[in-house]
């Protein structure tokens, strides 16, 4: 006899635990299925989390070998334990996790560690990671189980020598030369962290630029910065094909648009071209779901497929694929099955590159704007300008804010700088409440702090701004 719930959800990313926590709060009698064993899906397991464990690691080790002797603090013989700094990471990750199977046991959710398939609609057969089966039963069912590593055709993935951003996180030694496929911002972060380390890092990118989703100016401006740093690009070129060596990899690379083929000697490759959305083996088309050409699963706004009481939020369907989306989405599904109106601003998803210096976006970008026809204006003020990054030696980069030319409306704000990921959910803010421009020129911000740049930005936008 089936188990029965009000709700059973699919996965324990940041979509799933914050979907089954939610619907739990709500009153819901709630059963989270995961066949990992850890709670977090990707992002908290070897994704967003253990990422930025090492980015922040090898900040400060590359900081204080080589930055804070311009502000006077002399440090020597620097050295770094890199199996120390992957303990770190670990010790990270299994905290966290810990922490959402006590949000679980706290709201009395169960947690059934196996793999799921869909018999029927409401129904669902858990093959269990210990054995045996688990039949299930509810009248709401919600898909999240997440995104998986896209493959590259003709480069076999192995986490040893041709790694996927996983193996990336946990490789035992620096490599002389770390080939990254993919100029976005997972391989980007990834090749921060080991090139700090000391890897030499070259990016091969099939289009003619990096970040394609970022503003175009923010865009050439951090390709700037990373090449300062050290990074090699290589754009408008596609792998082709990745050979072992005795000493490495050997990489095949042409132009995308056809021509004169070269191969690159490197230790490792980190193939990171995208993820693409983990459906396989679900049952989603015994029991009739719809998926797109790209494999998504087809919702409606409220998140309903097209099969009666079955959800999908997260990766799994249209959008970014993006942890804090998936957790919006998971919050307004489960309202939803309440019988709340749960809703989600996609106008308003800001993303983060966790590089030095960050790169963050909100809302629209001048060539989306372009593209549209609507007429808009443009606030810029550069780090070079604010007193706190003077002061901190921080200042590449700048904060550029777009607004619409005739009602000031906030459309859209793109950084490059020191702490931009956090400055950005200011700016998040301000659009959630159809800020203008200029209401952000006139909110009194502290004195000295980053933030500052947000606000002469605006001013600029209104074309008086102050400091610059």
């Amino acid at each position: 006899m089936a188990d029965t719930f009000d709700v059973i959800v699919i996965g324990g990313g940041p979509g799933g635990y914050n979907c089954a926590i939610r619907a739990a709060q709500l009153g819901m009698h709630v059963a989270c299925v995961d066949k990992r064993g850890s709670l977090g899906g990707t992002c908290l397991n070897v994704g967003c989390i253990p990422s930025k464990a090492l980015l922040h690691a090898s900040e400060l080790y590359h900081e204080v070998a080589n930055g804070i002797a311009k502000v006077g603090v002399i440090a020597r013989d620097v050295s770094f334990d890199l199996k120390a700094m992957m303990a770190s990471k670990d010790s990270a990750v299994d905290g966290l996790t810990k922490g959402v199977r006590f949000l679980f046991k706290k709201h009395k959710i169960d947690e059934i560690i196996g793999t799921a398939k869909l018999t029927a609609p409401g129904r669902a057969i858990v093959a269990l990671t210990d054995g045996g089966a688990e039949e299930l039963q509810a009248k709401h069912i919600v898909i999240a189980t997440g995104s998986e590593v896209m493959n590259l055709p003709g480069v076999d993935i192995d986490e040893k020598t041709v790694v996927s951003s996983t193996g990336a996180l946990s490789l035992s030694k620096v490599p002389g030369h770390l080939l990254v496929v993919g100029g976005g911002y997972i391989g980007l972060e990834m090749g921060s962290v080991w090139r700090r380390l000391g890897a030499k890092v070259t990016v091969v990118e099939f289009l003619p630029r990096i970040t394609p989703g970022l503003d175009g100016e923010i865009a050439k401006a951090f390709q700037r910065v990373l090449q300062k740093q050290g990074f090699e690009f290589k754009l408008g070129m596609k792998v082709t094909g990745a050979k072992k060596t005795v000493k490495g990899v050997e990489v095949s690379i042409e132009p995308a648009q056809g021509g004169a083929g070269e191969s690159i000697a490197c230790d490792v490759v980190l193939v990171s071209i995208g993820r693409r959305p983990y459906t396989d083996g679900l049952g989603l088309e015994a029991v009739g779901v719809k998926l797109d050409n790209r494999g998504r699963v087809i919702t409606d706004e409220n998140y309903r497929t097209n099969v009666l009481g079955i959800y999908a939020i997260g990766d799994v369907r249209e959008g970014p694929m993006l942890a804090h989306k998936a957790e919006d989405e998971a919050a307004a599904c489960a309202e939803i099955i309440a019988g709340h109106a749960g809703h989600v601003n996609y106008a308003v998803i800001p993303s983060v590159v966790y590089t030095t210096p960050e790169v963050a976006s909100v809302g629209q970008t001048e060539e989306e704007l372009k593209a549209a026809g609507i007429k808009y204006k443009v606030g810029k003020f550069p780090f070079t300008a604010n007193a706190r990054a003077r002061v901190n030696q921080t200042t590449e980069g700048f904060v550029k804010i777009i607004a619409d030319e005739k009602s000031d409306r906030v459309l859209g704000v793109h950084a490059i700088g020191p702490d931009v990921g956090n400055m950005i959910g200011e700016a998040a803010i301000a659009m959630e409440f159809g800020a203008s421009a200029e209401d952000i020129a006139r909110t009194c911000h502290a004195h000295p702090t980053l933030s500052e740049a947000f606000r002469q930005a605006a001013m600029d936008a209104e074309g008086w701004v102050m400091q610059a």
